[in-house]
This record gives C-alpha cells, sequence and structure tokens, in this order.
C-alpha cells in the first residue's frame, strides 16, 4: 500500500509507484473526487488534441517578416539545384 503525508500547506507528494502506473508528469493537473466520508478519487483530465485551427497565426509566433507563399516556393525551390 502506497502511503504520503499531509504537509501543514496541505501538499502531498505521490508515491513513484504511482506516478509511474499513472504516467503522471510535473505540472499536470489532477482532479479529486470524494466518494464517501473516507475515499476519494483521483482523476487526470483528458488531454485535448489540438484540432487544425490551432496552427492560425503559427508563422507568426516564430518571428521574423512575412512571407509570402511565393517566397517560400522561390526558397524550397532553389534547395533542389
Amino acid at each position: 500500500m502506497n502511503e504520503s503525508t499531509l504537509t501543514e500547506r496541505g501538499q502531498i507528494s505521490l508515491p513513484a509507484a504511482l506516478r509511474r502506473a499513472l504516467r503522471l508528469r510535473p505540472g499536470q493537473k489532477l482532479r479529486f473526487e470524494q466518494v464517501s466520508d473516507h475515499e476519494f478519487r483521483v482523476f487526470t483530465p483528458v488531454e485535448k488534441i489540438p484540432g487544425p485551427m490551432a496552427m492560425l497565426g503559427y508563422g507568426r509566433r516564430l518571428g521574423g517578416p512575412a512571407r509570402r507563399t511565393r517566397d517560400w516556393m522561390k526558397e524550397l525551390r532553389q534547395g533542389e539545384d
């Protein structure tokens, strides 16, 4: 049985075996649901997979000046020579 101690600040450390079994990563959020007076369930929320709209504005985040499609194509074709 895995055990943890509650700190004065209300924090616990999950045992490494549980973290590995649940494939938890640092910074990942957990959700708790009370089942009874002495029992809780822990859930790992399902991460949403970004859709195609997540790519909008991606080029701007890379920095640099905006480029036209023909400029990109010209650069790509130069690599073919």
